[in-house]
C-alpha cells in the first residue's frame, strides 16, 4: 500500500514489496511445479560444506571470488586433485551460527559425518591431501562425529532472486517447526550457497542417518512453507521420501522413477517407469504426441508390432500348407502312375 510522507514523497509499503517479491521470485511465481523434479540431480558421492560468513556476504560466485580466499583456495585445491580424489565431491559453501553449532572455517562431510574445525587458507593443501585424497583423518584439524539430521537451504540470494526469497523464509519456518517436535537437538538447520536448479527454488538437501546406520542424502524442490512439517514428520522422523517434491539422492546414477505433475498444484502425482519414459522418448514423432515428449501412439506402436508378429506366423502358416498340398499332389499322381503300370503287366 502506498502512502504520501510530509515531504510529499510516495512510501510504498513493505508489505506490497513483499507480495510482489512472492508472485515474481517467491512461491507464487508462475513456474511453480511446471517441471518434473524426479533425476534432476547430478550423480556425486561426497560433499564438502565449508562454513563462512552469512548467505547475505555471498558474492554470486562465492567460490571463485577474489575478496573470498578461504572458499576460492579451497575451490581451486579440490578442482587441482579431482584426478586424484576418488569419489566425486561436491563443495557447498554454508553458514553457521548458535543453532547449528558452526563458524568460519568449520567443514561438514558427508556420508561421513564427520566436522572439522580449523580450516585456513595455511593448510588447505593438508586438508585435500590427507581428508579428500587418502581418507585418513586430518592432522591439523579437529575432528568431530556429527549426529542428527542437517537440512542446507539454498538462500544465495546474490545467485538468485528466487532462492534469496525462498531460502530465508524455509529457514524461518523450519526453525518454527522444529522445537514443538522435540527436535531441537536433532535437527540443525543452515542457509547455504548455489546447489544447482534455480528454477526449482525452494531448495534444500536433508542429510541424516537412516536405520542401517548409513547416511542419506535427499534432495528437494519446489519447497515451500506448508511443505516444512511434513519434510520434519515423515521424512526426518520416519525416513519416508515426499515424492512429489524430491530431485534425488547421494550417491544414486538417476533417479529410478521420473514423477510428472498432473495438476498445477503439484498435489497429485504419477509414477512413470524409467523404462516406459524411455520407450515414450522413441516414440515421439507421428500421431498426438503428447507434452514433454510423451506421445499417445504407444500402445498402437505395440499393437502394430504384434498385428505384424501374427502376419508373419499366418503367412508362415500359409506357405506350409502349400507345400503340404503340392507334397500331396505329387504323391497321388505317383500312385496312379505305379498302378497303372502294374494293370499294364498284367496283360
Amino acid at each position: 500500500m502506498a502512502a504520501t510522507t510530509e515531504n510529499g514523497t510516495v512510501d510504498v509499503s513493505t508489505d506490497t514489496m513483499v507480495v510482489d517479491d512472492d508472485v515474481k521470485f517467491g512461491f507464487k511465481r508462475p513456474e511453480m511445479y511446471t517441471e518434473n523434479l524426479s533425476g534432476s540431480v547430478n550423480h556425486y558421492e561426497r560433499h564438502v560444506f565449508l562454513c563462512y560468513k552469512t548467505h547475505e556476504d555471498w558474492p554470486a560466485r562465492v567460490e571463485s571470488s577474489d575478496t573470498d580466499l578461504l572458499p576460492k583456495r579451497l575451490a581451486g585445491a579440490i578442482k587441482e586433485r579431482k584426478n586424484d580424489i576418488a569419489v566425486k565431491t561436491l563443495l557447498t559453501i554454508c553458514e553457521g551460527g548458535d543453532a547449528t553449532g558452526l563458524s568460519d572455517g568449520d567443514v561438514l562431510i558427508f556420508p561421513d559425518m564427520i566436522k572439522y574445525r580449523g580450516l585456513e587458507e595455511s593448510n588447505i593443501n593438508s586438508f585435500v591431501e590427507e581428508v579428500l585424497v587418502n581418507g585418513k583423518p586430518w592432522s591439523s584439524g579437529t575432528q568431530d562425529v556429527v549426529t542428527g539430521s542437517y537440512v542446507f537451504v539454498c538462500a544465495h540470494n546474490s545467485r538468485d532472486k528466487r532462492c534469496g526469497v525462498c531460502g530465508p523464509a524455509l529457514i524461518e519456518k523450519f526453525n518454527e517447526e522444529i522445537e514443538p517436535r522435540g527436535l531441537k537437538d536433532q535437527v540443525f538447520v543452515s542457509a547455504c550457497s548455489h546447489v544447482g536448479g534455480h528454477k526449482y527454488a525452494g531448495n534444500l538437501i536433508i542429510y541424516s542417518a537412516v536405520e542401517d546406520g548409513k547416511v542419506s542424502g535427499h534432495w528437494y524442490g519446489y519447497v515451500t512453507p506448508d511443505d516444512v512439517a511434513e519434510l520434519l514428520d515423515q521424512h526426518i522422523k520416519k525416513g519416508e521420501i515426499i515424492e512429489r517434491i524430491w530431485r534425488g539422492e547421494m550417491g544414486v546414477e538417476k533417479a529410478e522413477k521420473v514423477v510428472e505433475k498432473t495438476v498445477p498444484n503439484g498435489n497429485d502425482v504419477k509414477a512413470i517407469e524409467k523404462d516406459d519414459v524411455s520407450n515414450a522418448k522413441e516414440n515421439t514423432g507421428g500421431c498426438c504426441q503428447g507434452a514433454n515428449g510423451f506421445s499417445c501412439c504407444q500402445d498402437d506402436t505395440s499393437g502394430a508390432k504384434k498385428s505384424t508378429f501374427n502376419l508373419n506366423l499366418f503367412t508362415k502358416k500359409w506357405e506350409q500348407h502349400e507345400m503340404f498340398t503340392a507334397a500331396a499332389v505329387v504323391g497321388a499322381v505317383a500312385t496312379v502312375a505305379v498302378a497303372y503300370s502294374l494293370y499294364k503287366r498284367s496283360r
